[in-house]
Order: structure tokens, then C-alpha cells, then sequence
């Protein structure tokens, strides 16, 4: 099925891009590191290749643009991220920007000429696993990025802040402070972005592709802490122990209880804690722990189911620390809203897959996308899903050319209807 100059060369630069970003046993493509800006720097050579406009913001964030016949219009855009978990899979973000880049590719190739300008972004830090804040490179495009994350967020391999390291790729944090905006929703008339499902559903179904209704949001604790006292294994009765360990555990126990009752009540909610640890220089098999750290994030496409579950939660936090004196503390934590997609857009997706005899179930995203920085800030937008096998944020990664060719034909025969 794959077939036309344009796929082919999205096929070449990806298997280039897994070879130069390798990482065993998967790839790391750090936001503002070495393999992030190796991807960066593949895409701007296709699109100089094919004669586009070229841009980038004071994020990094790139801008590859084929020029429209009425260039006053409100451009179309196409994009995503290129950076990558730590040791992850290859297609996880980069698949959507190579897939616009043929879209583009495809319309120099017939000689279209939009009607407007249409615009293939790749994004920076879309992944919190380097940089624990969500979107950063989406939200600094549209001015909304808070000025405290430049100086307050480090990457976790490197210690230095995010201000630091955007400095150093010759970017300017100092713009991103002030609160400058690149992006105006206004000028934008739709965003769509391609990605892999990150779940299992399309590999269930035996379907190669879907289209996104809308996306889940998010609450994230990266900063969990249960403090208790450390004493003598042996020595101390039930009654006087501080445990922060068991503290932490009822914790966790809890957050499964209230996702069981509320799914089972008809709500939307997926929980994970994420890491859960005592600290090993101070831990022994003889010692009562007295301290612990975790992760929490639960996702929804309610946002007041999350704000509930949030106030659930602390009250929680407080009930153990009462019954088992101890100190429970959650810390900072981060919000991703949950976003829909446009109706409109969704319906000319539907219209596309049925002339091309394309079966694309509907589905929604457990997962966030800079997509829904697009969609909050009032911009109409479309998600398509490309079958991935073996989940995602993981070495097994794997989508295939066929599945990547037929979800780009969905794309093109969408965009031949917006940019005629």
C-alpha cells in the first residue's frame, strides 16, 4: 500500500531518525538535547528540500510552511512533537510531523497551491519524563507557559533548568518570561495532528487508524512524600509506630478504591502511581521506614471529575496522616485540561474515510497531546491515530509503513477538502 515519493521519504527519515537517536535498547531524543534537536534538524532538511518557508520561535519550536493563494487567511496547521521518553520507541510524536511533511511533500508534487498557508510544526518538550511540565513547547508558542517554569524545572539527567537549557540551544527564555505569544489562535483556522495510539484498541480491532474525539486531562504529582519515623524493627509495638510505608501503601490503596467506585458509578478515570520508593541509603530490612516517595497522576475526560478526585485525594492525605501520625504530603502537582475535538473538522474525517473506503472507528485519547493546548485555546482541531503494536513509551514500538500509508491518505483526502 505504501507507495509516492512522499511516503517513501517518511519511511527513509524515520528509519534514519531511529538509527541516529538510538539509544539500547530503544532511543532518547532528550527535550532540548542532542537527539531532540538531531530530529529537528532532519525535518528542516526535507522541507528546505522542498522549497517551504522556514521559522522558528524563541521555544525552538519549528515552523515549515507551504504558502497559500490568499495568504491573509488563518493558516491550516500539521504537527507534533519530536523528542522522546528515555529509551522509548521511534514513533511516539515524530510520526506526526513526518506525516505532514508528506502531506506537504504531496502537494508540491501536483502542484497545489492552497488556498491558505499551510504549516507543519514540530514542537519541543512535549514529554514530562525530561522536563516534569506538561506542553511546554505548545504553550510557550501561544504565550501561556508560566514564567516560574524556566527557573523552578530541571531536567532530571542533567540538573539544570529549563531557562538554562533553552539558553544554551540558543533559544530566549527571556521572551517566554514576558509572556510573548508566536502563536494567535485567531490566525490559526485548524491544527491537525497525526500520532500512534498509545493503547491497544486499533491492534484489537484489526484497524490501521481512527479518528480522535477528544483527549483526557490530566492531574500529575511528581513531589509525593509520607513522613514517619524511622525506628527499630523490633523493638517498637504497633501502637507507637509512625510507618511511612504503610501510610503510603493505605495511600495508594485508596486511589485504586475511589477509581473502582467511580468507574463503576459511570465515570471516566484511569489512576497510576508511577514510581514508589524508600530512600536505599538509609532503608534496611531492620529498620521501620520513615520515609517514602511516589508519583501520582489520574487522567479523565471530565474536568470535574478531576477537580473532585483532586479535593478526594488531600482529604485522604489527611485522614491517614491523622490515624497513623504521620505527615502526608502530595506537593505541587500539574493540570493538562482534557480537550475536544472540533465537530466539524471530526465530520470531514468521516466523509474522507467513507469515499476512500477507509474503516476508521471514533476513540478517544487516554493519553495528552499538544493537541489539546491547540483545542484550549479556542483553535478547531483533528486527531488521527495510526495503529502502533506493543503500546508506546516503550523500545517495542512498532507501527508499520502500510498502517503510517493509509492514515496519511485519510490525512491528504481531509486536507484536499480544507485548503481547496
Amino acid at each position: 500500500m505504501a507507495d509516492g515519493p512522499e511516503l517513501a521519504r517518511a519511511d527513509g527519515l524515520l528509519t534514519e531518525l531511529r538509527g541516529r537517536t538510538a539509544d539500547p535498547p530503544g532511543v532518547s531524543r532528550a527535550s532540548y538535547g542532542e537527539g531532540e534537536q538531531i530530529a529537528h534538524d532532519m525535518a528542516r532538511a526535507w522541507a528546505e528540500e522542498l522549497g517551504l518557508e522556514i521559522a522558528r520561535d524563541f521555544a525552538g519550536n519549528l515552523y515549515m510552511t507551504l504558502p497559500g493563494r490568499e495568504r491573509a487567511r488563518p493558516r491550516l496547521m500539521m504537527g507534533s512533537h519530536m523528542d522522546a521518553v528515555p529509551h522509548g520507541g521511534n514513533y511516539d510524536g515524530a510520526a506526526g510531523v513526518v506525516a505532514g511533511l508528506s502531506a506537504l511533500h504531496r502537494m508540491r508534487r501536483l502542484g497545489v497551491t492552497p488556498r491558505m498557508d499551510v504549516t507543519v510544526m514540530a514542537i519541543r518538550a512535549e514529554e514530562v519524563s525530561w522536563f516534569p511540565a506538561p506542553y511546554i513547547g505548545s504553550r510557550a508558542a501561544f504565550g501561556i507557559l508560566p514564567a516560574e517554569v524556566l527557573d523552578t524545572v530541571v531536567r532530571f539527567d542533567t540538573g539544570r533548568t529549563l531557562g538554562a537549557h533553552l539558553a544554551e540551544g540558543g533559544h530566549d527564555p527571556e521572551a517566554i518570561r514576558a509572556g510573548r505569544r508566536y502563536l494567535d489562535p485567531a490566525g490559526i483556522g485548524a491544527y491537525v495532528e497525526v500520532h500512534i495510539e498509545q493503547g491497544p484498541h486499533l491492534v484489537k480491532s484489526g484497524q490501521r487508524c481512527a479518528i480522535v474525539t477528544r483527549i483526557r486531562g490530566n492531574y500529575r504529582y511528581k513531589h509525593c512524600r509520607v513522613l514517619g519515623e524511622y525506628a527499630h524493627a523490633g523493638a517498637v509495638p504497633r501502637a507507637d509506630r509512625r510507618d511511612a510505608l504503610l501510610a503510603a501503601v493505605e495511600f495508594a490503596s485508596g486511589l485504586d478504591g475511589m477509581w473502582t467506585r467511580r468507574e463503576a458509578a459511570g465515570e471516566d478515570l484511569v489512576c497510576t502511581v508511577g514510581q514508589f520508593y524508600t530512600d536505599p541509603a538509609v532503608h534496611t530490612i531492620t529498620k521501620i521506614p520513615g520515609e517514602v516517595r511516589f508519583t501520582m497522576d489520574f487522567r479523565s475526560y471530565d474536568e470535574a471529575v478531576l477537580a473532585d478526585c483532586h479535593a478526594e485525594l488531600e482529604r485522604l492525605a489527611e485522614r491517614i496522616a491523622r490515624a497513623r501520625a504521620v505527615s502526608v504530603e502530595l506537593g505541587e502537582h500539574t493540570h493538562a485540561p482534557a480537550a475536544a475535538m472540533d465537530d466539524g473538522l471530526i465530520a470531514g474525517l468521516r466523509r474522507a474515510a467513507q469515499r476512500l473506503g477507509i474503516e476508521a472507528p471514533e476513540m478517544a485519547s487516554g493519553a495528552g497531546h499538544d493537541c489539546a493546548v491547540f483545542a484550549n485555546q479556542g483553535v478547531p482541531c483533528a486527531m488521527l491515530f495510526i495503529r502502533n503494536y506493543h503500546s508506546s513509551h516503550n523500545p517495542k514500538e512498532e507501527m508499520t509503513i502500510d498502517d503510517f500509508a493509509e492514515t496519511a491518505r485519510l490525512l491528504y483526502a481531509m486536507l484536499d477538502e480544507l485548503v481547496a
